[in-house]
């Protein structure tokens, strides 16, 4: 992953290799601005004296994690890869949780807020908090990245299936539904679906085919609906009898591929209720905005010979794909969505009752939850130099958490080396 780098204006310019930002960086020519994503600015130059790419900001928007590229349109070359982790359904248990406790306490008379009814309004374009996350995300990160690279255009997988084409093939004619692009539609769709296994047998990681469920030698259709994976052993002994007959010493296979077979994707619906919130937001940028399909996408990765990966489904979106990608040495940059904390002052037990009271201040010495520092722990059990995530107490004690374990710490021994932004980062 390349290096952002800023005039001394804080005007983007190229982003640079590795070993050239740290030459500079020895030189005294440049000095760090940003941990994450790593940016540097320069002290003796500005956009006006240098000569600045047009690149691409190419996004795969996901239930779960979305993938960020950025591309040189000249060269093809992968710049920078991001994969984002959403947390929408942690807020949507949060405030299932919120709701259940409520209600409890209306229920036992204990002392809660009124309830709201008809007195609530909504602004024009409101979603769920759990879907509005997945949105701010995606646009908080895309304003970051214009700040630090020249961005000339956006490229969005504005649609992951194209559910119209499926659930009627015919709607515009054979040539459209059998063209280039349709196989990949519908294969894409239905990997997610039936999780990447043999819907019969539940085998991983083999060439899997598209099966009737109903076959068409006994009137069955080409709707989703009607479409599973399986494995070609399976495809084969199965033939055109019916599923019924087929699974009939195992019921509970039987039970759960009929029932998922009519299930909605929700990851899918999740996408597709935010896709055009999305690119209004993006338009709002002020640069133009390309949209492509997933079909479209995965035939760029596969013609292309790139492995399956988030930021790499990225840099795949839309017809603008070069026809070669730069991608070596390329490790995305793993970012979390954590928050930037919670309003609610009492803490209550699993009761309702009140158990705590979490004080208004944010601050300690300096120290937010959510820095992360560098420590240089001079003596004791966990003596030695660590960088990790901190969570403050309103005492000198805080608690330092590093991938694999967690303890305290004196805030004397903690130099912050990025600010809490509401993420958390992994290289």
């Amino acid at each position: 992953m390349r290096v952002f780098v800023l005039d001394k204006n804080l005007q983007p310019l190229d982003p640079c290799h590795p070993a050239r930002a740290r030459e500079l960086l020895n030189k005294g020519r440049a000095k760090a601005f940003k941990r994450y994503p790593f940016t540097i600015v320069l002290q003796d130059r500005t956009v006006e004296e240098s000569v600045t790419h047009p690149h691409r900001v190419k996004i795969d928007p996901g239930s779960k994690t979305t993938g960020i590229a950025v591309v040189q349109e000249e060269t093809g070359r992968v710049t920078s890869a991001i994969e984002i982790s959403h947390r929408g359904q942690q807020i949507k248990d949060s405030l299932l949780a919120r709701r259940s406790l409520r209600r409890g306490r209306r229920n036992r008379k204990t002392r809660y807020r009124q309830p709201r009814f008809l007195n609530r309004t909504r602004k024009t374009g409101w979603l769920p908090p759990s879907l509005e996350s997945r949105i701010a995300n995606i646009e908080t990160w895309v304003r970051r990245i214009k700040k630090l690279c020249p961005i000339s255009a956006i490229s969005q997988e504005l649609v992951r299936f194209d559910l119209q084409q499926m659930q009627n093939p015919e709607i515009s004619g054979v040539e459209y539904q059998r063209g280039e692009l349709f196989g990949f539609e519908v294969k894409e769709y239905l990997l997610a679906k039936w999780n990447r296994k043999c819907a019969y047998c539940e085998v991983e990681n083999v060439p899997f085919e598209i099966e009737h469920i109903l076959a068409k030698s006994k009137g069955g259709s080409n709707r989703v609906s009607n479409l599973c994976l399986s494995c070609h052993s399976c495809n084969q002994v199965k033939g055109n009898r019916p599923v019924e007959e087929f699974l009939k010493k195992k019921p509970g296979v039987l039970k759960r591929v009929l029932a998922q077979a009519k299930a909605p994707l929700k990851d899918a619906a999740a996408v597709n209720a935010t896709r055009w919130e999305l690119y209004r937001r993006l338009q709002s940028t002020g640069l133009p905005v390309e949209v492509g399909s997933g079909g479209r996408t995965k035939f760029n990765r596969k013609t292309r010979g790139i492995e399956k990966a988030h930021a790499f489904d990225a840099a795949c979106v839309g017809a603008s794909t070069p026809e070669r990608l730069l991608i070596r040495g390329i490790k995305p940059l793993k970012i979390a969505a954590k928050g930037r904390g919670t309003r609610q002052r009492c803490r209550p037990d699993k009761y309702g009752f009140p158990k705590a009271h979490a004080p208004k201040a944010k601050y300690f010495q300096g120290f937010q939850t959510g820095d992360i520092v560098k420590a240089d722990v001079q003596k004791g059990k966990f003596a030695g130099q660590y960088i990790g995530r901190i969570a403050i107490r309103f005492r000198p004690s805080f608690v330092l958490q590093l991938p694999t374990q967690k303890f305290d710490v004196h805030p004397k021994y903690l130099r912050t080396i990025h600010k809490a932004d509401g993420y958390e980062y992994q290289s």
